[in-house]
């Protein structure tokens, strides 16, 4: 979604990119409360949600009207979840470099993940800032790491 091209110190070309992740990566070091409930679970939420505000309003008296703020809250209930799922998806953050023949630097690819949009935003900075004054994207406590 994001691809920069930096100039490092050393002054090779490196292209740095994120990416949303769509579906959730295996990685085996996943804690408890990481572990995606899968489709079914989405499913079943969403569908006891429409149930109990179709109940909610089914059961209504006929000469009742529905004050505003009950629709306000109804669509702020629907929407919060899938826009909370957005913001918390993993991004993939990559940077590559051809490396330079002239002073006989490799190519490097560097590859990480981290949640969130604004997690990614700013580890994206980081790396850029990282690459400009030290030739390299990773950092002490960095997602990145190198890919052989």
């Amino acid at each position: 979604m994001g691809t920069k091209t930096v100039i490092g110190a050393d002054q090779r070309e490196w292209q740095v990119k994120r990416n949303i992740e769509w579906s959730t990566p295996a990685t085996g070091d996943e804690f408890e409360h990481d572990v995606d409930g899968g489709r079914g679970a989405v499913l079943m939420i969403l569908s006891s949600l429409f149930v109990l505000w179709v109940v909610v309003f089914a059961w209504k008296p006929a000469g009742v009207n529905v004050p505003w703020f009950y629709i306000l809250v109804f669509i702020l209930v629907l929407g919060f979840f899938p826009v909370r799922w957005y913001l918390r998806r993993p991004w993939t953050i990559n940077a590559k470099t051809q490396g330079s023949y002239e002073d006989g630097l490799p190519a490097e690819n560097w590859t990480g993940m981290v949640r969130g949009i604004g997690k990614a935003r700013e580890e994206m900075r980081v790396v850029v800032r990282s690459l400009k004054t030290r030739a390299t994207p990773g950092h002490a406590d960095s997602p990145l790491q190198p890919v052989n």
